[in-house]
């Protein structure tokens, strides 16, 4: 399969028309799809997916890590992309480090564990939805592109043929916003562009360049 955004946007198109986008707030029915945004890496990679996402009218729950050491969500860069992605209608949950769950009003009350243990990733979160646990999750109905593989398939074609009762769909938008058909390949082009990125942080930084 292809790995870029073209591609993704085929993903949405096949379920569009046939499944509702929907968030994790109440049981799963029948031709509703949760999808779901790990940001682990790039806040820029996830507004350029937000942005594809809403000109499809398709919304998502986008999980924001208050702990990367990739990015940091007080920052006006992350202040400004936690108000991009609001105002192209998605929502934001918290994707935590166990054990800190450092909720606050920068979230909806919906949680996504970074890099879970077998010991915990199920396990209730008081106050919050934890998304990996029933009725939002079980095996057969839950995709994810972890590390730029599909375990269960690419789902497009099983969307595009209504195949699928409904399901929990779990993108990482760093995957699909860098070129790569590995994930070796995408993730040295994601710190190619980084190197940019990081230029205009130090001119913005009055850092002297010249």
């Amino acid at each position: 399969m292809t790995w870029d955004l073209d591609a993704y946007g085929a993903m949405l198109d096949a379920a569009r028309g046939r499944y509702a986008f929907v968030r994790f707030d109440h049981e799963p029915q029948r031709g509703e799809i949760f999808l779901r945004h790990d940001v682990d890496l790039v806040l820029d990679a996830a507004v350029r997916m937000a942005e594809l996402e809403a000109e499809r009218d398709v919304s998502a729950t986008y999980f924001l890590m208050t702990r990367s050491v990739f990015y940091n969500l007080a920052s006006g860069e992350g202040e400004a992309a936690v108000t991009r992605l609001r105002e192209l209608g998605h929502r934001v949950g918290l994707h935590a480090v166990h054990p800190h769950v450092d909720f606050d009003d920068r979230f909806d009350p919906v949680l996504a564990w970074h890099n879970p243990d077998p010991g915990y990733v199920n396990d209730p979160v008081d106050g919050l939805v934890n998304v990996m646990t029933p009725p939002w999750f079980d095996r057969g109905h839950y995709r994810s592109d972890s590390n730029q593989h599909f375990r269960s398939g690419d789902p497009t074609d099983e969307l595009a043929r209504g195949e699928l009762d409904w399901l929990q769909l779990l993108i990482h938008p760093e995957i699909w916003a860098f070129e790569g058909q590995t994930m070796r390949a995408t993730m040295e082009a994601m710190l190619d562009s980084e190197r940019e990125a990081g230029l205009r942080r130090l001119a913005a930084d009055r850092i002297d360049l010249s």
